[in-house]
Order: C-alpha cells, then structure tokens, then sequence
C-alpha cells in the first residue's frame, strides 16, 4: 500500500495566527498516527512562518511512524535534520519568499550541490528525496547526486485534472517509469486531494509515499481529522 504522510504545516499556521498554542501542533502530530497516518512531514521555512524548528525539536521524539523533514538545503536546515535525524528528508529548492513549492530542481545544473548535500545525509543514515518536475532529463540527473528517492511535484497533474485526466497524466507516468528503470523509489506531492489522488496512483501503483496537507487538512473542516485520514487511505487502496 502506497504511504501517506500527513504535511502538518497548516496546523502551524492557525496557530502562529493567533499566537499561544492553539492548536497543539504536538497533539495533532500524535492523533494523525492514531487516526492511521503512516508518516508525518514538516517543512520549516527561514521565516518560520508555520513549523518553527522549535518545532521540529518538540515532535521528534513523539513520531512513532516515519518523519520527513523537506526544505531548501541551507546550513541552517541542514544542521536541524543532521540533529535531529529524521527517517527521509526531501530537498526542496524553495525560494525565502516562496508562498509555497512551485517548482522542482534542476538536477543538472544542481548536481554537484545536491551530491555533497546527499552525501551527509547519507552518511548520518537519512534517507534521501528531491523534490524535481515530471521531466526526464531531470530524473536521469537525479541519479548522479546518490538520492535514494525523488518526489515528483504534482501541481501541474492537480490543474489538468478536471479538464483532461489522460493527456495530464501521461507526463507524470513516463517520468514515474524512467525513474523506476533507473533504480530510484518515488514519492508524489503537492495540491493531491480525494479527487485527484486515486487516478494518479492508479496510473503509477508503484509510487511509495504521497505528502498531503493543504487540501487534507482542508477536508478535515468538513470531515473531521480522522474522518479524513481514513477517507485518503481509503483512496489509496490499489484494487
């Protein structure tokens, strides 16, 4: 069964918005693994304008599924992951201002770069993800940098969703394959909801983790949080 690893950002956000505690990042972090999340992802940014790396401290050690730290490889985010250890980190080459990801990496341009990154985190025995676009030069450069995984940015399959399905994901498919024939894993992310989510990992059935929070965390208005986990794993069942 293909993973799902629940983004806890926006909970961060409504609670920077009013400042105090409310909610507690740390107790929904908790009941997201009791309501049947498999993994938990946070993606502090320079402003710490959602997950602080206070954060990051605080949940640690309560994450008894699988922790994914993403962000922009700047010494500061490195140092936090080299702390604090998490099971997989996936690179993200987000601008400082960035509203949110938008675009995946140039792993030619970047590789000399992502391979020394790659390296650390290898050697501190973190898995390894990067965050590129459905595009094959990039996936056979992705290769040359050692990362164990990369995470296709899917926001371009979520906007051509409603309109055309097939023709949307048929990039999607053919970066999915190249990727697998080249030995590397693959994980999805970004604008996948319980509309678009079980088309595309119908398509691709080998993906191994999805990342979901805006659109999740949005349904759990209407559904409740653990209505809503169940409703995406539902979704991601392969029949």
């Amino acid at each position: 069964m293909i993973r799902l690893s629940v983004n806890i950002n926006k909970i961060a956000t409504l609670r920077n918005a009013r400042g105090g505690n409310l909610p507690d990042v740390q107790q929904i972090t908790v009941d997201c693994e009791r309501f049947g999340a498999q993994g938990i992802t946070v993606h502090p940014r320079p402003d710490e304008r959602h997950i602080r790396y206070k954060d990051v401290e605080l949940l640690r050690p309560l994450i008894t599924t699988e922790f994914n730290i993403e962000g922009n490889p700047i010494p500061k985010f490195i140092d936090l992951v080299l702390k604090y250890k998490p099971d997989q980190v996936t690179l993200v080459p987000d601008d400082p201002g960035q509203l949110t990801s938008d675009h995946g990496w140039n792993t030619k341009k970047h590789k000399t770069f992502l391979t020394e990154v790659i390296s650390r985190f290898k050697e501190a025995g973190i898995r390894t993800s990067i965050f590129v676009d459905p595009d094959l030069e990039m996936i056979e450069h992705s290769i040359f940098t050692g990362t164990d995984r990369i995470e296709l940015y899917t926001e371009g399959y979520a906007a051509g969703f409603k309109t055309d399905p097939l023709k949307t994901i048929e990039p999607f498919v053919e970066a999915a394959a190249k990727a697998r024939e080249t030995g590397l894993e693959i994980n999805a992310g970004h604008d996948l909801n319980l509309e678009n989510l079980h088309f595309f990992v119908q398509n691709i059935p080998w993906i191994k983790e999805v990342s979901i929070g805006h659109a999740l965390i949005a349904d759990a208005l209407y559904y409740g949080l653990q209505n809503t986990i169940q409703l995406y794993l539902r979704v991601l069942r392969i029949e």
